[in-house]
């Protein structure tokens, strides 16, 4: 088995905030990142897919073709927005690092099932300390 990871990089601004909650509850638990006024992360998204290469390229993937699936699937839709209003497949949801891993996988692995690949992981690095992982 052999592991491919392809990196993308884009900008986009959320609120954590839980709409059962008072305002002083979302501001205890999520601090800074409750403020009305939203803030921004330059996110680095790793996406690894699995498999074995093909005999007649040698490649799990095509790691080009893997680039423009993630810009078209993931970064065109959130760069540059704000994923609590403009990015659909989060919208409802808590835009916590952890649910927005999970949901870029949810859009990924359509696309990526029936190619002779798996996908593996999603890594979502949210600031220079802080990612999460999600293995399906």
């Amino acid at each position: 088995m052999v592991y491919l990871t392809r990196v993308e990089h884009f900008n986009a601004a959320h609120r954590l905030y839980n709409e059962a909650w008072s305002d002083e509850e979302n501001t205890r638990v999520f601090g800074k990142c409750a403020n009305a006024n939203w803030h921004g992360h330059n996110y680095e998204l790793h996406v690894t897919i699995k498999g074995e290469p093909n005999p007649d390229t040698g490649f799990v993937f095509n790691a080009k073709t893997l680039g423009d699936l993630i810009k078209d699937v993931i970064v065109e839709r959130a760069d540059h927005r704000n994923l609590n209003l403009d990015v659909d497949f989060m919208k409802g949801k808590l835009t916590s690092a952890e649910n927005f891993a999970i949901n870029i996988w949810k859009e990924l692995q359509p696309h990526v099932a029936g190619n002779g690949v798996q996908m593996h992981r999603v890594m979502l690095k949210e600031t220079q300390n802080i990612y999460v992982e999600y293995f399906g």
